[in-house]
């Protein structure tokens, strides 16, 4: 029995059927059906434009295209595993429609650059989705920061109050990271913005292509210089999962505290009841669900791109079938990252800030203490004879257990001769925080700037 496939004609046997079944794409790359036939039409003109086919074959395989394109927007169109991936199903079903025709689609190209082709095409449509998210995201971060301005809550280090600082500062610190997965997203286009289309199976063609026409038809802004870079490289879906990978790294780290923050002991903030869940024993529970969901999710995607970087490792130039291997774990990360920026951008901007709770954690801690070695220093003493003096007030408070700003100028000043009663005002949490005026830190000042500037950035 003959080999039907449409790439049977050197073999006189068919395939077994689990050969079929465990090599067929189908099943996933069916998500660039749009992709595939967009793909296919560029070509089809070039091949017309170019003379490589007559204009009569073009219109009516552009009329068969178009025929499938409708269907498909319809949810009319049916797949099988024989045909192996999306390409051949749709040379298949266009053949059925029109004939033998129809092969003379697949003029001057392959697979290999078919297949490249519409995977750059696939990211490059779903970016401006995500960096369009990011910015969303980001806006929520700079109207909740210039809301909390003077909203003052303790720093950390090594989850230890360490000074405080302002609520607003904190939020502009993730503005910052995601403005930096932006900027990523955003370079990532251009290594997406890349046509292949044209470099054939690895060699380039005989045919005279217009490799330019098809790009700009496309919405390319550039053809790959080498045609065995064309069809071999991945790096776009690299930099995708690993920018991807960066953004859920930092989504997780907020998460991480906004479950913090909304624990009974922190009590800094509440998650609105549309984004949390309850427990089917505990009556009294609020579970940030949302956000522990979102912390987990990292997992998948950063298992997807450390799946394509193994996939990667050690393969030969040019196409290899492992290649089949880079389609699934970018689809699932667009279909992870993009629910999880909206679901987060949601639940913060439903999130109650408890501002006293903040400002009473920072004066019932000793995040004071920095502030009164400076005031030692800018009166001339070495900083380090000034850091080892409070840290044996601080000491001694502990034991008393009561706070540096409950000492009486007495007691201060068996410390140090320099202290004076004005040292009570450096001691509060409010001074603290506007007097640390240096640029980028936590000063009211210097907040408000970071605002101003970040609104500036988001405008263009």
């Amino acid at each position: 029995m003959a080999n039907k496939k449409l790439w049977g004609g050197r073999f006189q046997a068919p395939t077994s059927k689990e050969v079929d079944q465990f090599g067929a794409s189908i099943y996933f790359d069916q998500l660039m059906a749009d992709e595939d036939i967009t793909c296919s039409l560029a070509h089809l003109h070039m091949l017309a434009k170019t003379h490589i086919i007559d204009q009569a074959d073009a219109d009516q395989i552009d009329a068969g295209l178009r025929d499938i394109q409708a269907d498909l927007k319809k949810g009319n169109l049916h797949f099988s595993y024989e045909n192996e991936d999306i390409h051949m199903n749709i040379e298949s079903i266009l053949t059925d429609r029109i004939g033998p025709v129809a092969g003379k689609l697949h003029t001057a190209r392959s697979r290999n650059d078919q297949v490249a082709v519409d995977f750059h095409l696939y990211v490059k449509r779903r970016l401006p989705k995500v960096i369009g998210l990011l910015k969303g995201l980001m806006e929520t971060l700079v109207t909740m920061a210039e809301q909390n301005v003077e909203t003052i809550m303790p720093g950390y280090t090594h989850l230890q109050h360490a000074q405080p600082i302002s609520y607003g500062h904190y939020l502009m610190a993730y503005y910052q990271m995601f403005k930096r997965d932006c900027e990523r997203f955003e370079f990532n286009q251009h290594h997406t913005d890349m046509s292949p289309l044209g470099a054939a199976a690895l060699a380039g063609t005989t045919f005279p292509i217009d490799r330019e026409m098809t790009a700009k038809e496309i919405g390319f802004g550039q053809v790959y210089a080498n045609s065995l870079d064309a069809v071999s490289d991945r790096d776009f879906a690299l930099e995708f999962l690993s920018n991807a990978s960066i953004m859920m790294m930092h989504l997780s780290r907020f998460c991480e505290e906004i479950s913090m923050w909304a624990s009974y002991e922190f009590n800094y903030i509440e998650i609105s009841d549309a984004y949390t869940t309850g427990s089917s024993i505990m009556p009294q529970k609020k579970n940030p669900d949302m956000a522990e969901l979102i912390r987990g999710k990292i997992g998948r995607v950063y298992g997807d791109l450390i799946g394509l970087l193994s996939t990667m490792k050690s393969l030969p130039l040019a196409y290899n079938k492992d290649l089949q291997e880079d389609k699934e774990g970018v689809f699932d990360v667009f279909n992870t990252i993009i629910p999880s920026i909206k679901i987060f951008t949601h639940m913060l901007q439903g999130i109650s800030v408890k501002k006293q709770n903040m400002y009473d954690a920072t004066t019932n801690d000793y995040s004071n203490a920095t502030e009164l070695a400076d005031y030692l220093a800018a009166k001339g003493m070495p900083f380090r004879q000034a850091h080892g003096i409070v840290g044996k007030m601080v000491y001694d408070c502990i034991v008393k257990q009561i706070n540096l700003q409950d000492l009486s100028i007495e007691e201060l000043k068996q410390y140090s001769t320099l202290i004076d009663s004005d040292v009570y005002e450096d001691l509060k949490p409010e001074t603290a925080v506007k007097r640390r005026n240096s640029l980028g830190g936590t000063g009211f000042a210097q907040v408000q700037k970071q605002i101003q500037a970040a609104k500036a950035e988001l405008a263009e």
